[in-house]
């Protein structure tokens, strides 16, 4: 390989990397997802890093509980529209309260009353300056992602080719979520005003999210080499880059957690048993989700519900690393989904969310089975890697 450029060199093992998990059937709380663990350790360890598969549990999906959830909120339309309001109401503000908690990383409380945990594994593993007090986290997941006719991007692309100067001023995402909590909303409104018409559109679309989520759940995931594999090789990229030339300053932790694709499934217990010794004051995150596009991107902010706006001065500092390095990154996008980000975020810590996106602001083939190692922009890859590089020897340097 000596007659490779250094950037050549490294997207070839970005897709070495990527190739050989992609192979893996990797639904969440799979044995698939254990394997990928266990092979993502080893090859972390050959570059010299103390990696370890830590056990935990989670949830294995989420299209179940959302989907029950729907239907109950349906049911209770059934009921409001034959006349038993007042019981059609309160079923529907539950079921309304229900499905915010749930899709925004709350309790889950009837997840924990339906569904029993599995098991999930994180990898963790431990490169830089070992005995610095400041650490640098650096997340991805290696969980494949189901998928749906909801992911379709037909549209998204037809409106972007009709309408482009309005993608172009829209830089905060479709909140995806806000419909399927709109449905048992309207459906209490309708009832507690006595409006026939709220209680009936309410009813159709817990319907429609029924038979969304009875997709969602047919056990369909797709190779997940854009979303997330693009970020694990990333991890293991920059594993060797440190091994080769090591930072002195700070400590630098590689983590891929599982069931990401649950709704952030494995960083809640990765952040039970590590946050208590990681100071705030200290410790910074940066979650590679999602980076083989071809457009590099850092997010402001996330949230399903609500938006979760990220510490601006990390945010800062990872684009001045961008512009030093001469790393094309686009800012000012805000995401209506969720990334393992916010459970660090809402910690406490400083959070970079470094993503990408096509020309119509989407994550490329994302939940789609197009979502293969040939159809990812290995030099965004490349370059996301490079970006979180400078910003470990920055924390360093600062130390």
């Amino acid at each position: 390989m000596d007659h490779l450029s250094p950037d050549t060199a490294v997207e070839v093992d970005l897709r070495r990397t990527i190739e050989a998990l992609a192979a893996i059937e990797r639904p969440a709380c799979s044995p698939g997802e254990r394997e990928a663990a266990e092979w993502l350790a080893a090859r972390l360890a050959e570059e010299g890093c103390e990696a370890r598969v830590e056990d935990a549990l989670a949830y294995d999906g989420y299209a179940r509980p959302i989907g029950s959830l729907a239907a109950l909120g349906a049911v209770a339309g059934l009921a409001a529209l034959r006349g038993r309001r007042a019981l059609g109401a309160v079923v529907a503000t539950g079921v309304a309260v229900g499905l915010a908690e749930d899709v925004s990383n709350g309790p889950r409380v009837f997840r924990r009353l339906t569904m029993k945990r599995r098991p999930t594994q994180n990898v963790v593993a431990v490169t830089g300056d070992r005995d610095a007090d400041r650490t640098l986290v650096v997340l991805a997941h290696h969980d494949a992602p189901p998928t749906g006719a909801v992911f379709d991007q037909r549209p998204q692309k037809w409106f972007w080719k009709r309408f482009p100067a309005v993608v172009d001023r829209t830089d905060t995402s479709f909140a995806l979520w806000w419909p399927v909590i709109a449905a048992p909303a309207l459906t209490a409104i309708g009832a507690a005003l006595r409006r026939p018409r709220l209680m009936a559109g309410g009813t159709v679309l817990n319907a429609l999210t029924v038979l969304s989520m009875l997709d969602i759940a047919r056990d369909r995931v797709v190779p997940g080499a854009n979303d997330n594999l693009s970020g694990v090789a990333g991890l293991v990229a920059l594993a060797a880059a440190l091994r080769e030339s090591p930072v002195h300053g700070v400590r630098v932790l590689l983590v891929s957690c599982g069931a990401e694709e649950v709704l952030q499934g494995g960083i809640r217990p990765f952040g039970d048993r590590h946050f208590p010794a990681l100071p705030t004051d200290r410790t910074w995150f940066v979650n590679l989700e999602t980076v083989g596009s071809p457009h590099l991107s850092l997010l402001e902010g996330e949230g399903t519900v609500t938006m979760q706006e990220h510490e601006a001065g990390f945010r800062d500092l990872v684009a001045e690393e961008a512009a030093a390095g001469g790393i094309s990154l686009r800012r000012g996008l805000r995401s209506r989904s969720s990334t393992d980000s916010v459970i660090p975020h809402r910690a406490g810590y400083p959070v970079a969310t470094v993503i990408s996106i096509t020309p119509w602001k989407a994550l490329a083939n994302y939940h789609w089975p197009t979502d293969v190692p040939e159809n990812i922009e290995y030099s965004t890859v490349a370059s996301a890697v490079a970006l979180t590089e400078r910003v470990a020897r920055r924390l360093a340097a600062d130390a």
